[in-house]
């Protein structure tokens, strides 16, 4: 985060930042922003002054989550309200809290941990739990290889032992950092085997459906009383806002509310002043799927292009189909260095990726290389910047295998 944070604000100009997460600065979702912010400003003053001078609900704003719930209840018929939604201070606040409410040290003295059923997984998961055992029990994924560049992780759902020493069942669609989007048949296959292990599935959507929609093949949003859905804002363009959202059943609400008013009293409500109308209206569907993902849908179309220019042709490199997300992810077999000292490299040729083995956590790596293999790259950076990112990458590579 370090570097990241040095990139973006002492590297103008100098180094290319494509190891993060943060979202393109789309026209037209900045415009639409923008024109919501002079509304509140002009058209609404009381609210304006509401929104920075009243603290709202731990849970969320009312009107903000009737708004919500309404719209989930329209579009997809899932039967909910209000009482089954809560605002959080980002989706990272919603997972520290839901993370360590099914895992770690149980008031019954039993120890729990979370079940991930394929890693690589988000690396902003790894250092949330707060007990002094591991957080988490995960699983290699089973590896699809497609023709000379591709390949493609799934569940090795012959691995999924759920067992009384799992509290949850976590999963990201699409999976920050390979793109990777769960298909529908394994995510009702995960649905089956929560229920019948009595503990939830939680589903990070914070790159889904049915917002901000980065999601490139077909997918159905689901949720169901044993699932926990987590949304946010980021992504459609509002990240300085902080805005998590947690789907849940009422029980799991009032828990998330709870842990709110303890730690940081309410959350921020620019956020969800400034969406409210849209989710009201359903025009963020729309947003969505006709403007944020062909937007991102482009770039990663662009972003392999240049992979391809790029990328030495002798090297054996392969890119994790591109189905969703911000970023690329490579595996390069055989590599001969570390992932980070790769890393290290591109860093000093003024390239800023991040390595892969970070987002393999709660597993033993003995004898599988693959995990010290794999870099993360982002393509949401300017098209120059992202080419010249490329061609750096490119002379790197080239350098470790001769």
């Amino acid at each position: 985060m370090d570097d990241l944070g040095e990139a973006l604000a002492l590297g103008r100009g100098r180094l290319r930042m494509m190891g993060g997460g943060s979202p393109a600065h789309i026209p037209t979702m900045q415009a639409i922003w923008r024109e919501r912010m002079r509304e509140l400003l002009s058209v609404t003053p009381d609210a304006f002054d509401r929104v920075l001078a009243d603290y709202d609900q731990p849970a969320g704003n009312p009107a903000f989550r009737e708004a919500l719930a309404a719209f989930l209840k329209r579009e997809y018929g899932w039967d909910l309200t209000a009482a089954n939604i809560a605002v959080t201070n980002g989706g990272q606040t919603a997972f520290f809290f839901l993370l360590n409410r099914f895992a770690g040290n149980m008031i019954d003295g039993s120890k729990r941990r979370i079940l991930l059923p394929l890693v690589p997984e988000y690396i902003g998961y790894g250092d949330l739990g707060v007990s002094e055992q591991a957080m988490f029990d995960s699983r290699r994924p089973k590896i699809e290889l497609i023709g000379d560049r591709f390949f493609k992780y799934h569940i090795d759902f012959d691995a999924l032992d759920i067992n009384e020493t799992h509290g949850a069942i976590a999963v990201s669609r699409p999976t920050n950092p390979s793109s990777n989007v769960l298909t529908d048949n394994e995510v009702a296959r995960l649905r089956g085997l929560a229920a019948a292990g009595g503990v939830p599935l939680i589903i990070d959507n914070a790159y889904g459906l049915p917002f901000p929609g980065v999601v490139f093949r077909d997918a159905t949003p689901v949720w169901d009383e044993n699932i926990i859905l987590t949304l946010s804002l980021s992504k459609l363009g509002l990240p300085g806002t902080r805005t998590g959202i947690v789907v849940a059943r009422e029980e799991i609400i009032r828990e998330i509310r709870s842990m709110t008013a303890i730690v940081g009293l309410s959350n921020n409500n620019v956020g969800q002043a400034l969406a409210r109308p849209l989710i009201e209206s359903g025009e963020v569907l729309l947003l969505a799927r006709e403007v944020v993902k062909p937007y991102y849908e482009e770039r990663s179309r662009r972003a392999l292009e240049l992979a391809q220019q790029y990328l030495p042709e002798e090297v054996p490199w392969r890119v994790h189909l591109s189905e969703g997300a911000f970023f690329l992810w490579f595996w390069f077999d055989g590599l001969p260095i570390s992932c980070r000292e790769l890393y290290r490299r591109l860093k000093e040729a003024e390239l800023i990726v991040v390595p892969g083995e970070y987002f393999f956590y709660g597993l033993d790596r003995t004898g599988w290389d693959h995990a010290g293999q794999c870099i993360r790259v982002s393509f949401t950076q300017p098209e120059e910047v992202v080419a010249e990112g490329f061609r750096i990458l490119g002379e790197v590579i080239r350098k470790v295998y001769a």
